[in-house]
Formats: structure tokens, C-alpha cells, sequence
């Protein structure tokens, strides 16, 4: 998936969705499948922070709230 283009996931998508499908279904899968392949490209640029990063970043929010 990350190395195709965005149409040919595009043509995969809906090529595996039931004939069935309406056109909300259709959008909504194709923008869970974008968010993804962002989510892929931000960790492959070195965007994204480690479990143990947002544990500390969440735990300063809880105290900088807390002594509000």
C-alpha cells in the first residue's frame, strides 16, 4: 500500500468494497486508508514520537493542569 499511488490505492479500496456500498461508505474508507498512509509518511520522516515520549508529554499536561 505505501508504495503505490494514491489512485491505485484508490482503485484497490473500492475494488474491494461490496457492490452494495453508497458513496459515504466509499469516501469514509478512502480517508481512513489516506490517514493511514500520512501516518506511515510521518513516521517514515521521523514525525512521530515514541510510546514512551507521549507518556511523558501526557503526564506534564496532568501536572500543569493539575496546578492550574
Amino acid at each position: 500500500m505505501f508504495g503505490m499511488s494514491d489512485k491505485q490505492v484508490v482503485i484497490d479500496v473500492v475494488k474491494r468494497l461490496p457492490e452494495s456500498v453508497s458513496f459515504e461508505e466509499i469516501i469514509e474508507e478512502v480517508r481512513i486508508v489516506a490517514a493511514v498512509r500520512r501516518g506511515g509518511a510521518d513516521i517514515a520522516g521521523g514525525r512521530s514520537k515514541t510510546h514512551a515520549e507521549v507518556e511523558q508529554l501526557v503526564e506534564s499536561w496532568a501536572t500543569a493542569w493539575a496546578a492550574k
